[in-house]
């Protein structure tokens, strides 16, 4: 094992300031490329908060880099109800990404209700619930909510796919 590799070993948090300060980097630069079409009266401008944003990944990124390479390490979570000792439960955690995967494919095509009812009742029967009919009428009910309430709410038209028409 090289040096440089003995010398990281067991400093994984350093992935996260790589990808805290990437992060950092990409608001930036896509905050640079915005384009101002309106006069400039208002001394803060949309450019403002995105900056802001982005010079606080960079500053947290370069921070914990620091923690990190002076011998900082996370805490390993403390709960009551979690045994670190055991692995994954690959029997929950894949139904759930397969849930939030048929969600992703879905969306444009079948539409916000469709989907979204989809995702909730896949997530419910993954995480160990097995009412299935009442399961349904709830995943139904909350995205027949969140589509209303992102439309009516917020102003910002969720996708009705094969409902269009009807919503």
């Amino acid at each position: 094992m090289s040096s440089i590799a003995s010398g990281l070993k067991g400093r994984a948090e350093l992935g996260v300031a790589l990808l805290l300060g990437v992060a950092g980097v990409v608001v930036f630069v896509d905050a640079s490329r915005l384009n101002i079409t309106y006069s400039q009266t208002d001394p803060v401008g949309p450019k403002t908060l995105p900056y802001i944003v982005a010079g606080l990944l960079i500053v947290c990124a370069v921070f914990l880099a620091i923690d990190v390479l002076r011998g900082g390490k996370g805490e390993a979570e403390a709960g009551e109800d979690i045994d670190l000792a055991h692995p994954a439960d690959w029997k929950t955690v894949l139904p759930l990404v397969g849930a939030f995967v048929a969600n992703i494919l879905l969306i444009d095509w079948a539409g916000w209700v469709i989907s979204g009812t989809i995702l909730f009742w896949g997530s419910a029967w993954a995480l160990g619930s097995r009412h299935y009919v009442r399961d349904a009428l709830i995943s139904i009910g909350m995205s027949v909510a969140t589509f209303y309430g992102f439309y009516l709410g917020l102003g910002i038209p969720l996708p009705a796919g094969l409902l269009k028409g009807i919503l």
